[in-house]
């Protein structure tokens, strides 16, 4: 594409820029801008939800500029609390550098890691006295920062509201000044803290940062916002297989925004995929995840693995497990190959009637199953186990 092409895709794809007179200005204006791009590093584990941002950032690098990728391992230490009712437990240093590790060895499947420059705000925060955190408190008024609406109803409600919960909008935006940034993207549940370092930059003397603010990916229950903790989300990191079984289960109504927020596909293209059959635009949008991320040219025989899962069919694939019994009990061999995490939990499994030897259902927990060369077991439509007696 070219740069008026990828302009249009950003364009297309963010919620607000603030302001756009000033982002043409700074793209017209010849100069390699910087493009900041923040990262809590207490949520390691990336998914396509935040490739939205990751993949503008990568539009950005090909258009010649720098990205500078921040790990608020510093930041990380007090924790964002946007969309929280309460505080957050705070990570120790150690704990954030290792989850930055992990953030960068995902986000690079998206930036060109040769074309990243990575900054730990601990460089610069970590480095002030008290004497520059007043005079960074001083910046800002009591009654600005209490327009954040999540400390405003904590406030509002008699819920705990620490001080140095009101300082985490100040030292994420006082990255912006560390590193002069000209462009700040992030979600729309961050643009209070991206205009943060907008009104900053303005009284350090800086050019003010234009704030770029994108959607957040809703989830596979097509409901929440994608978040691993109500595994409703497509990993980055998932195998190919998974990622095509997960962007099956995208509810129709979703899949388009699924398309225009983590895709490049162009408007027109998506239109016309969106006018055809139903099941197969599912098909062509975890074709394109693993064009993206997976660089997997075996998407057929994918997709025949799919379909003949779906009708009820097993894979040839199948792993091997291997265990001394001739004989066991169902629940607890579920345990034993670490379907389920207790025998509590594989009664409740069976009684769901998701388990399944050979293609039969079983559904009492007191059955025993005879081990032999062919035994499968099944759980769900895509969890098979071979079991083998040693």
């Amino acid at each position: 594409m070219n740069e008026e092409e990828q302009l249009a895709i950003i364009k297309r794809k963010a919620v607000q820029i603030i302001n756009e007179e000033d982002f043409d200005k700074k793209i017209k204006s010849g100069k390699k801008l910087v493009i900041k791009l923040g990262a809590d590093p207490s949520r390691p584990d990336l998914h396509i939800g935040h490739s939205v941002e990751l993949r503008v950032l990568r539009q950005f690098q090909d258009m010649g500029h720098e990205v500078v990728f921040i790990i608020g391992d510093y930041t990380a230490m007090i924790g964002d609390p946007s969309g929280k009712s309460k505080t957050r437990p705070s990570l120790t240093f150690e704990q954030t550098r290792k989850s930055a590790e992990s953030y960068f060895e995902q986000a690079t499947k998206i930036l060109d890691k040769n074309k990243t420059r990575i900054a730990y705000n601990s460089e610069w925060l970590s480095k002030m006295n008290f004497g520059d955190v007043i005079k960074l408190a001083s910046k800002y008024t009591v009654a600005r920062i209490m327009e954040r609406d999540d400390f405003k109803n904590r406030f509002e409600n008699g819920l705990p509201l620490s001080m140095h919960e009101l300082l985490y909008p100040l030292m994420q935006g006082y990255d912006s000044v560390a590193i002069n940034a000209d462009i700040e993207i992030g979600g729309t549940d961050q643009t209070f803290n991206l205009l943060v370092g907008r009104d900053l930059q303005k009284d350090y003397g800086e050019e003010s940062q234009v704030v770029m603010t994108f959607p957040l990916l809703v989830g596979l229950d097509g409901k929440e916002k994608m978040s691993k903790s109500l595994d409703n989300y497509i990993g980055i990191a998932e195998d190919p297989f998974t990622k095509l079984e997960k962007s099956m289960k995208i509810p129709d109504n979703v899949l388009r925004q699924y398309f225009d927020l983590a895709t490049d596909l162009p408007t027109s293209e998506i239109d016309e995929i969106m006018k055809g059959d139903i099941v197969e635009a599912h098909f062509r949008f975890a074709k394109e995840l693993l064009k993206m991320y997976d660089d997997v040219n075996e998407f057929d025989e994918l997709k025949a693995r799919y379909l003949n899962i779906a009708k009820g069919g097993v894979p040839t694939d199948v792993e091997k497990f291997k265990i001394d019994e001739k004989a066991i009990n169902i629940c607890d061999l579920l345990v034993k190959v670490n379907f389920a995490p207790s025998k509590a939990e594989a009664k409740r499994m069976v009684k769901g009637n998701g388990v399944k030897i050979n293609g039969k259902i079983i559904d009492d927990i007191s059955e025993e199953i005879e081990i032999t060369d062919n035994t499968v077991l099944q759980f769900g439509k895509n969890k098979y186990k071979k079991i083998i007696s040693k």
